[in-house]
């Protein structure tokens, strides 16, 4: 990776906004992700940031994995597998610029839904099982293509009510398996290269050290406070995805 000194303070940082992500606010991920994108081609910033994304995928099960809620993972699995697949072949047909539109529309239809269901007072209730079917699809595609579910998963979590730890603990793992599932093709793709692993080497220690302090600042966040930043973020994050 032939980056300047800026360039380079700007990789560290946004490797730090992974860390903290997955231990914390998971909306910094999506962060991180634009500012890779921003340094390099869009597809191979795809490639490059995911195995920081298993680094810190792990550091949080390692964390949080005690508190796991898988009833809610093995009914989004097989559909998010299948959202896989279908960006691996999508990811040769569609441009950088489609894929962001689509995936920043459905991440601002998802949040407009959950607030409609805050504002008729029906937000209590978990939404049923083609609801996990179609987050699983699209979480599935928008990961392969642009490194993107973060936002989908959150509003996801959101409608099913889970407490902080338990929102934590089933993330952690969903993301660890999905993003370790997603290896392979990201090679097939030629996205994952010895290049791009040494480029990790490097920003290994950004990534850790903002699990570390994501660890600490989740203790300090209450559970109203964690779900506004998780859906707030998620819709500024739709809207960078559009514009």
């Amino acid at each position: 990776m032939n980056l300047e000194l800026w360039q380079w303070v700007l990789a560290v940082g946004a490797a730090m906004f992974i860390g903290v992500s997955k231990t914390a606010i998971g909306g910094l991920g999506l962060v991180a992700v634009t500012v890779f994108a921003n340094l390099l081609p869009a597809r191979e910033a795809s490639g490059f940031v995911l195995p920081m994304l298993i680094v810190a995928d792990a550091v949080a099960v390692k964390s949080y994995r005690a508190h796991t809620q898988w009833s809610h993972l093995i009914k989004l699995f097989p559909w998010t597998a299948a959202g896989v697949i279908i960006g691996w072949i999508a990811m040769d047909r569609i441009t950088d610029r489609q894929a962001t539109w689509l995936i920043g529309g459905i991440v601002l239809m998802m949040v407009g839904l959950h607030l409609w269901r805050r504002y008729r007072g029906n937000d209590e209730e978990p939404m049923g099982a083609r609801y996990a079917a179609f987050i699983g699809v699209m979480a599935g595609f928008t990961t392969l293509v642009a490194n993107a579910a973060g936002p989908l998963m959150a509003i996801y979590l959101l409608a099913m009510r889970l407490p902080k730890m338990e929102w934590m603990g089933t993330a952690a793992v969903f993301f660890f398996l999905i993003n370790v599932f997603k290896v392979p093709f990201m090679i097939e793709l030629g996205l994952i290269n010895w290049q791009s692993v040494t480029g990790n080497l490097v920003l290994l220690p950004a990534v850790l050290i903002g699990a570390a302090l994501g660890r600490k600042l989740l203790k300090k966040i209450n559970q109203r406070l964690f779900e506004n930043l998780a859906l707030w973020m998620s819709a500024v994050a739709g809207l960078k995805l559009l514009f």
